[in-house]
């Protein structure tokens, strides 16, 4: 499709028109994206930019950083990916998701720009350089951007950033990224600048790439464990920030400590004027679906998490044994389950065994799904129970399960789709 949309089309017709632009979804590399990065004017904007990389928790993390900023009454964009419900999603002001004639007025000055520069884009890099004329637009005092894929060679990477921050390194994305963790650590390094900090978030040695890199520019490292710590107080309620010179008390939130304490982290070295107060306010806003997310469903607890890799996995873990730590009433977790072929079946399901009872399982409707004979394999000597799709083992999961039985949904985001789509259908 070369004929590009009009002003007065809708988004759905101008996201259909960014999906065959370009030959691929995802063309990593910033040499057609930087020309028409700077005919935009949003190379170089004039407002401080916090950048998160990571294998996993960008998400909590930048959301964390927004809500807090946001409370302190600075105008923020928020730019993240993937979305969950709506397209929107990805691109926040003030906290609130852009109406969709936002993204179509960037999305025509996107196309022009593009145009005028005889290049191609990729929906992803369009998608993100729409984001960045909004913000650009709308004057926002603060860019909270959360980078796609890898760093490196990420779109969101034409922006330099006066705070970068990486939340941890693990095997994922390996045939884009290396299949190593240092060779996955040199990409998600490339978002370092020089003399700016750099906050390493990952419950693990940091790993030499980042380290040479922060080197090589003169960038001070902040790492948690070591330069900065949290500890969850015995009450279930609050916990404390301590970096050097400085022990703060705030209130637990409803996403992983890990992260809230790398966006704080952060925020203190940022150089931005942020209160005590604001920094607890927005820890308590800060909310992201499916992440750790617990709902009260026709009086049964369910809980809703992404995972969907090994480190992904040992972070809901952290998270539940907290969480059943604090409420003793529930003696028994019953899993409903799936995951994509792609993924690392085996070792999630070696990392939540010991704590399911019961497994509840069906092949996802997507084209990248794990066949249901892989999932079964994965699941030798458990108690499974098999469905047709995802929405009826959740359906026998509310009907099923008693009072001392939490409800965990997890392996995918296609999992918790599946089962919002079925609540949505039920209200």
């Amino acid at each position: 499709m070369n004929t590009a949309p009009l002003a007065t089309d809708s988004l759905d017709t101008w996201l259909d028109y960014w999906s065959h632009v370009h030959v691929t979804g995802i063309d990593l590399g910033l040499e057609r994206v930087i020309p028409v990065a700077e005919k935009l004017g949003v190379v170089r904007p004039n407002a401080k930019v916090l950048t998160v990389a990571g294998t996993n928790g960008k998400g909590s993390t930048t959301t964390t950083l927004a809500a807090i900023l946001n409370a302190q009454g600075f105008k923020v964009g928020l730019y993240q990916s993937p979305h969950v419900y709506r397209f929107n999603e990805r691109v926040k002001l003030r906290g609130i998701e852009v109406e969709d004639q936002f993204l179509i007025d960037a999305f025509v000055q996107v196309d022009q720009a593009r145009r005028e520069c005889d290049l191609s884009l990729s929906f992803f890099e369009a998608t993100t350089l729409a984001a960045f004329v909004i913000f650009k637009n709308e004057q926002c005092d603060v860019w909270v951007l959360e980078v796609g894929l890898g760093g490196r060679l990420d779109v969101v990477n034409v922006v330099d950033p006066n705070v970068a921050v990486i939340t941890n390194i693990g095997l994922d994305h390996t045939d884009w990224l290396g299949d190593t963790i240092e060779k996955i650590a040199f990409e998600k390094a490339g978002i370092i600048r020089p003399n700016i900090p750099v906050v390493f978030g990952g419950q693990q040695d940091i790993p030499q790439a980042i380290l040479n890199k922060a080197a090589e520019n003169n960038a001070p490292l902040y790492a948690i464990n070591r330069d900065y710590f949290y500890v969850a107080n015995a009450d279930g309620q609050s916990w404390n920030f301590a970096s050097s010179g400085t022990t703060l008390t705030f209130p637990t939130g409803s996403l992983a400590l890990d992260n809230i304490s790398t966006a704080v982290a952060a925020i203190l070295l940022s150089g931005l004027s942020v209160e005590q107060e604001a920094i607890a306010q927005g820890i308590r806003s800060a909310k992201l679906p499916g992440r750790f997310e617990v709902r009260q469903i026709h009086n049964k607890t369910v809980i809703f998490d992404a995972g969907h890799n090994p480190h992904g996995v040992e972070f809901l873990l952290k998270q539940l044994r907290y969480y059943l730590n604090h409420n003793k009433q529930y003696t028994e977790v019953q899993c409903v389950f799936s995951m994509l072929a792609d993924k690392d079946i085996k070792s999630v399901v070696e990392l939540l065994k010991d704590h399911i009872g019961m497994w509840r399982i069906a092949q996802l409707e997507v084209a990248r799904a794990a066949d249901i004979t892989v999932l079964d394999q994965a699941l030798a000597g458990q108690t499974v129970q098999h469905f047709d799709n995802i929405k009826l083992a959740f359906k026998s999961a509310l009907d099923e399960t008693n009072n001392n039985q939490l409800i965990l949904v997890c392996g995918s985001f296609h999992t918790l789709e599946a089962v919002w789509e079925y609540l949505e259908e039920c209200q």
